[in-house]
């Protein structure tokens, strides 16, 4: 039997299948709006409280007021999860600049639309996790302001065909200079002569609140951490990983054809991803 999923949309929660959005709605109309998602795991959401200060920031970024406060907004995202059948689930969380006749210019007086949805959360197979994943690099045709999560995602779209075309599982964007930035829904990592690489804070890449973590427990245990530019050619680059909200944190053993260090995923992913996964089990209490 199919389950019935609630959606909440601007101060109802309403069946997902009759959840709609009006047409004029600039989300639909410009791409006028931010995102987050959010894993939740048996009940208890991960790093929620960043996750809502990023979409805070992306909605300030581009001058859109957040509908409701914070405290507000995580409760929201818990009643909806708490009305889908879930035990791990991801939450999707949407603010658009709202409903207006079609124009470039903004009004000031527009209301803010606000939706959340509930998901299954997808968990990688065990190949993934014993062969590793497989990526291609594509030159950076993206906007700017990739530090902005926002709903804009034509360009990740294109990449994530464009990896699909060429059967393997993400497309990591190459910038002027042969560095490497992120995926189109990851960030990326490099084992280089025993330290964890990983490109810096700046506006062409999303902070990526696993990143964070990452980076966290690299230095809880010890693994030297530089986030500077850096590139697939340089020497002493013997793993790379990429890391999301939905697979936490995956080894990447095969970029544009090649293999990466020994084609397999490597002590220190291994090692970086059990940490994690320990993190998580202690979050649903296992």
């Amino acid at each position: 039997m199919k389950k019935s999923l609630t959606a909440y949309v601007n101060g109802r929660f309403l069946p997902l299948d009759d959840a709609s959005i009006h047409i004029e709605d600039r989300g639909f109309q410009f791409a006028d709006g931010v995102y987050e998602v959010i894993a939740c795991f048996g009940g208890a959401f991960l790093d929620i409280e960043p996750h809502l200060q990023r979409l805070q920031h992306s909605c300030e970024a581009i001058r859109i007021p957040l509908p409701v406060t914070l405290p507000e907004l995580e409760s929201l995202v818990q009643q909806t999860y708490e009305k889908n059948p879930f035990t791990n689930a991801m939450a999707y969380i949407q603010v658009t600049r709202g409903i207006a006749p079609r124009s470039h210019q903004v009004s000031e007086s527009m209301t803010p639309s606000l939706i959340i949805t509930i998901r299954d959360l997808p968990m990688p197979s065990d190949e993934k996790l014993t062969e590793g994943v497989s990526a291609i690099t594509l030159k950076d045709f993206r906007w700017g302001r990739c530090d902005i999560k926002s709903i804009a995602l034509l360009a990740s779209v294109m990449g994530k065909q464009e990896a699909a075309a060429n059967c393997v599982d993400e497309t990591f964007w190459i910038d002027g200079e042969g560095h490497l930035l992120e995926g189109c829904s990851t960030n990326v990592f490099a084992l280089i002569n025993g330290t964890l690489v990983t490109h810096p804070l700046d506006h062409r890449i999303l902070g990526g609140i696993t990143r964070k973590m990452v980076i966290r427990v690299a230095e809880k245990a010890a693994v030297n951490v530089e986030e500077r530019p850096w590139k697939l050619t340089e020497s002493g680059l013997s793993e790379c990983m990429m890391s999301s909200t939905t697979s936490a944190l995956l080894p990447v053993c095969r970029i544009n054809g090649e293999p990466v260090g020994s084609g397999k995923p490597g002590p220190a992913t291994k090692r970086l991803r059990a940490m994690i996964i320990d993190e998580l089990e202690a979050l649903r209490g296992v």
